[in-house]
């Protein structure tokens, strides 16, 4: 893409404020976890059990969107360099292109609707309704990253929060599913709003800039063939496919026990997958402020061996937690989850060294990431079988 040419700018502030931005770039990925968290909790306790399932049903469909929406325009946009005219103008046409693209899949999600009415169908064709407005306003966040202002996009992720809980927790009980993914998409407007406002006080109104250049690029320029998004979304959906395929094929292989002690595990990781999603979304602006490729090389280095020592210490934590409070959070599966922690948290202390790795990785070569992302998904895959059969769920 056309902001990925050129040299990275220097940094543009003191050791404190980069410190600063990384505070608010994983405070941000750690509000909008726990919004996408509060949601299914305040929809599971106010609807039935038949509501429920089919606002689940919806919410994955979207997660799944949001993803390939996240790799295709935001994972793209923060590898941008230039200046701050530059990142500004590839940062409009971003913003402009996502509503346009998300309001062409409503028609798609709306279609079901047409044939049967109710449930998911019609938790379906709301979604399409709001889907612009909930994706643009994720893909601000990644505007923010990429101009060096975590801060506004955090802000932005509160608002969305104090504004959703309140919206859902006023529902009568009853609600279908339509009126619920309508209420909960559109409680994102204020968070919109005010980032669209924080957005424009960054980097002004779309002017033309010196020459006549305009102000964005024109929104099929991300749609062309060497559009990084291509690759990206790529990835992402290799990755998503072989977690399910790993979890599939221990479950043909292996009893429900396993599959759930495995996932009970994962889970009480939570805290650490919102750290790697900062670091893979919004670690590139930081890195390409460093300069010379050595030295980002060094800082990835460093970030991940803090990482994984963070997730040798959260592990330990866990090893030490009573069974008492582990089976409030896990009920019975906690028993045997609790003797995967230590294999766990081992695992999570690999992970961040090849998180900073691919992220650098990504940072100086953008498209060699995807051949080590189609590599390791099919081996994360067979390993987990194999070590099954050889080794029990602790193997796995």
């Amino acid at each position: 893409m056309t902001g990925a040419a050129g040299p990275a700018p220097r940094p543009d502030g003191a050791p404190g404020r980069v410190r600063t931005a990384v505070l608010a770039s994983v405070a941000d990925q750690g509000v909008a976890a726990l919004t996408n968290i509060a949601v299914v909790v305040f929809v599971a306790r106010g609807a039935d059990v038949a509501s429920f399932a089919d606002f689940a049903v919806v919410y994955t469909v979207f997660t799944l969107l949001l993803g390939a929406f996240t790799a295709y325009v935001g994972q793209a946009l923060v590898l941008c360099r230039g200046g701050t005219a530059e990142r500004g103008r590839e940062c409009r046409t971003a913003v402009a292109f996502t509503p346009v693209a998300a309001a062409a899949l409503a028609v798609p999600l709306a279609a079901p609707a047409l044939v049967a009415g109710g449930g998911i169908p019609a938790g379906l064709a709301a979604l399409g309704l709001v889907l612009p407005v909930v994706l643009t306003q994720d893909a601000l966040r990644y505007a923010f990253s990429l101009l060096g202002r975590p801060g506004r996009a955090l802000a932005g992720d509160l608002l969305r929060l104090v504004v959703v809980l309140p919206v859902l927790a006023v529902l009568p009980a009853g609600t279908g599913t339509f009126v619920t993914v309508l209420a909960w998409g559109l409680s994102a407007l204020p968070a919109l709003a005010l980032g669209l406002f924080l957005l424009r006080r960054v980097i002004g109104p779309a002017v033309p800039g010196p020459a006549g250049r305009p102000a964005r690029r024109p929104l099929r320029a991300l749609l062309t063939r060497d559009h990084l998004g291509r690759r990206f979304v790529v990835e992402f959906g290799v990755g998503n496919a072989g977690t399910q395929l790993a979890v599939i094929g221990l479950g043909v292989f292996a009893t429900p026990l396993a599959v759930g002690a495995l996932r009970g595990a994962t889970t009480l990781f939570g805290p650490l997958n919102v750290l790697y999603n900062a670091v893979t979304g919004f670690g590139p602006p930081l890195l390409n402020r460093l300069g010379a490729p050595a030295r980002r090389a060094r800082a990835a280095a460093v970030t991940g061996g803090a990482l994984a020592l963070v997730a040798a210490c959260w592990a330990l934590v866990l090893h030490l937690l009573p069974a008492g409070v582990g089976r409030q959070v896990l009920g019975e599966t906690w028993d045997v989850a609790a003797g995967l922690l230590p294999a766990t948290g081992t695992q999570y202390a690999i992970m961040a060294a090849g998180v900073c790795g691919l992220v650098t990785l990504r940072v100086l070569r953008p498209g060699a990431t995807l051949p080590i992302q189609v590599v390791f998904s099919a081996l994360s895959v067979v390993c987990l079988v194999v070590g099954y059969l050889l080794g029990g769920v602790l193997g796995a």
